[in-house]
């Protein structure tokens, strides 16, 4: 089952990536270095629950 995910910013916590995710193959939380437009930089982006 794909479940929607958002990709945070640590930094200025701005949700700035949405991806979907199937739940059963990957259960850690997803990090990837991203583009961030409001930092003007790569910066971690961690995964939260979509509202």
């Amino acid at each position: 089952m794909r479940e929607p995910i958002s990709l945070e910013c640590t930094e200025c916590g701005n949700r700035n990536y949405h991806y979907t995710k199937n739940k059963r193959t990957h259960t850690e939380r997803l990090e990837l270095r991203k583009y961030c437009k409001h930092c003007r930089k790569h910066t971690l982006h961690r995964e939260v629950k979509k509202k």
